[in-house]
This record gives C-alpha cells, sequence and structure tokens, in this order.
C-alpha cells in the first residue's frame, strides 16, 4: 500500500503511542485509580523502578514483533513466529517484569534450545513458536485461566503489517495465531483482531470504527463483543477492576478513548488531536491497577487514530527502553513496515 504522509503519520504514531502510553503508566502500575484531574507525569518509579520515559514489557514484547515484520516477513509464518518467540526469550531472561502467564510459557522455551538461536530478527530456534504454542495450549487446559491481557499489550505492530488493501483476513489470521503463542484463551484472541482492525481501519482512514473490528469475528463473539465496548462507553476506565483480564483491559482503554472529550477551543486541529491524545492517555493510566498495560493499548488505538505528530514532545524525547530504542527508532520501524522500504 502507497500511504499517503498522513497515513504514514498515522502508522508511526501506532508505536510512538504505545511506547508513550506504557512509559506514562509505569510509575503508576499496581496502583489504586486515581481521581479525575489527578495530574499524571511520566517520572518513572513504580514497583520496578523504572526511569523517566522508560517502557515496560508492554512495549519490550511488541518491538519482537516489530523487528521481525520490519524485516518483511509474513508474521503468520513458522520462520516468523520462531524469531518473536526466541526474541521474547532472550528478552525474559533479563528483563525486570514479564507477565506471569507469559514467564510460565517463555520459561517451557528457554529451558529448551530455542533461545541459543535468538539474538537476530531474523533468526531463531527452529521449533521455538511450536514448544510456546504447546506450553500455552498446556497451561489452559490445566488452569482454564489464559486471557490475561499480556498478549493484547503487544498487538499493536501486527496491525502495521497488513495495512495493505485485501489483507483483512491476513491481518486476523496473524493477530489469533500471535496472541495463541502464549495466551491460549480465544477471548484473548478476539480481543487482539478486534483490536488490531481498530488500529487498522485508524491508520488507513484516520477515523474510529467499532465495526471494523467487530466484523471480523464470529457472530456470537460478535454481539459480546458489541455489548462489551458499549458498556465501556458508559463507564469509566477505573470501573475495570479487573484490568488485568483482557476483557477488562480493553474495556478499560476503549472507555479511556472515547469517554475522554476532545478539547474545544483549540486554535488548530493539530493542537486538538495532541490535547485528545494526552488526556486520553492520562484517563487510561488514573484507571489504576494494570494503569501501564492499559494506557499502551489504549495508545496504538490513539497513535494511529492522530499520528506521531500528536505525541507530545517532551513525552518523545524521554521515550527509551529494551532493546536499547528511541522514540526515533520506532517512528524508523515502523516506516519500514508500512512503506515496506528500508530507511537507513
Amino acid at each position: 500500500m502507497e500511504l499517503t504522509t498522513a497515513q504514514l503519520d498515522r502508522a508511526c504514531g501506532v508505536l510512538l503511542a504505545t511506547a508513550a502510553g506504557d512509559a506514562l503508566g509505569a510509575g503508576y502500575e499496581f496502583g489504586p485509580p486515581l481521581p479525575d484531574g489527578t495530574a499524571v507525569s511520566m517520572t518513572g518509579g513504580g514497583a520496578f523502578g523504572w526511569a523517566p520515559g522508560e517502557w515496560t514489557d508492554d512495549t519490550s514484547m511488541a518491538l519482537a514483533i516489530t523487528e521481525v515484520a520490519a524485516s518483511g516477513t509474513d508474521l503468520r509464518t513458522a520462520a516468523a513466529q520462531d524469531a518473536i518467540v526466541a526474541r521474547w526469550a532472550r528478552w525474559a531472561e533479563t528483563a525486570r517484569d514479564v507477565g506471569s502467564q507469559t514467564s510460565q510459557v517463555l520459561g517451557a522455551v528457554r529451558h529448551g534450545d530455542a533461545a541459543a538461536g535468538g539474538g537476530a530478527p531474523d533468526g531463531g530456534a527452529a521449533g521455538c513458536a511450536a514448544q510456546a504454542l504447546a506450553a500455552s495450549a498446556d497451561l489452559h487446559r490445566r488452569t482454564g485461566h489464559t486471557a490475561g491481557n499480556g498478549s493484547l499489550m503487544r498487538t499493536a505492530p501486527v496491525a502495521l503489517a497488513y495495512l495493505g488493501d485485501g489483507a483483512e483476513d491476513d491481518l486476523t489470521d496473524a493477530a489469533t495465531r500471535l496472541s495463541a503463542l502464549t495466551h491460549y484463551d480465544p477471548e484473548a484472541g478476539e480481543a487482539c483482531v478486534l483490536w488490531c482492525h481498530l488500529i487498522r481501519h485508524a491508520v488507513r482512514t484516520g477515523s474510529l470504527d467499532a465495526a471494523a473490528g467487530l466484523r471480523h469475528l464470529s457472530d456470537d463473539s460478535r454481539r459480546v463483543w458489541a455489548d462489551r465496548l458499549d458498556d465501556a462507553e458508559r463507564a469509566r476506565p477505573g470501573d475495570f477492576t479487573r484490568n488485568g483480564w483482557v476483557v477488562e483491559a480493553l474495556q478499560a482503554a476503549w472507555s479511556a478513548i472515547t469517554t475522554t472529550p476532545v478539547p474545544a477551543g483549540s486554535h488548530a486541529a493539530s493542537t486538538s488531536r495532541a490535547d485528545h491524545l494526552q488526556l486520553a492517555l492520562e484517563s487510561a493510566v488514573r484507571g489504576g491497577r494494570d494503569a501501564d498495560t492499559v494506557a499502551a493499548i489504549a495508545g496504538g488505538v490513539l497513535g494511529a487514530l492522530y499520528g506521531a505528530s500528536a505525541v507530545p514532545a517532551q513525552w518523545r524525547q524521554a521515550l527509551h527502553g529494551w532493546p536499547g530504542l528511541k522514540a526515533r527508532d520506532l517512528v524508523t520501524l515502523a516506516t519500514t513496515i508500512a512503506t515496506g522500504r528500508t530507511h537507513e
């Protein structure tokens, strides 16, 4: 797909606003909901001692997908998924924060021989994705509880790999497969499909349309998720007290996006976009508990809607994290995926 300048800005916004929401919420993770109007800032800290502007596991896991997508490999292939899982396994060896469900699955991979080849985005031990999927399925069979928010938090870059005309079914397939590698519950996969199509539609059109994602679910699931989105639009992010669950994480993010008023009286449309993006991410963080993840999820859609140019400059300057990247690197990666051209 040949992108317009505005579409490319929105594609870059997907990664940039995901990371911004993540880093904004990092210092508030595991905290209680905050009253409306409470100041929120990108000061780091929190349970894991994040530096100001440092993103967490949400963005780090998304970047493993991003790097593989930027190599031009179709994310639905075994080679791509082996490379992604190997990259996750390497990251998890030293990461300060790895979700419990993801940690259990990647632990099964690390104890095999998969991590040995996982240092580069174009390589990974053959079969390590199959190992992860088997461990994910086994965990689901044993516990019945594998619908955490850990696959939704990293799903945004999947949408960038399937922006072209006629790629909707491919995106649905990729989002479902990548979710199942660690989160086998069908609801986790459905949430990723719904969110990826929202992002894709926003990048392509500059507008939000819940139907863009809902129509790629089964009839029964479509009705359930439509009701959940409606409920989110009548609530506040802090009302979703179980936002470690993929359903309430998505609802909290959608609530932050849709219930935050677009500021009136701005002198320019660009100012209005930037203000709404910032205010909506702050609202997501004030929801508390898994605040960084909810804000990262919301950021993927807000960035797709408003673009990288709407992310506040002070946030862009502060952003950094594993694997040693900064904001400009996220823009380069997103550009490479969205255009199919490498930018030196």
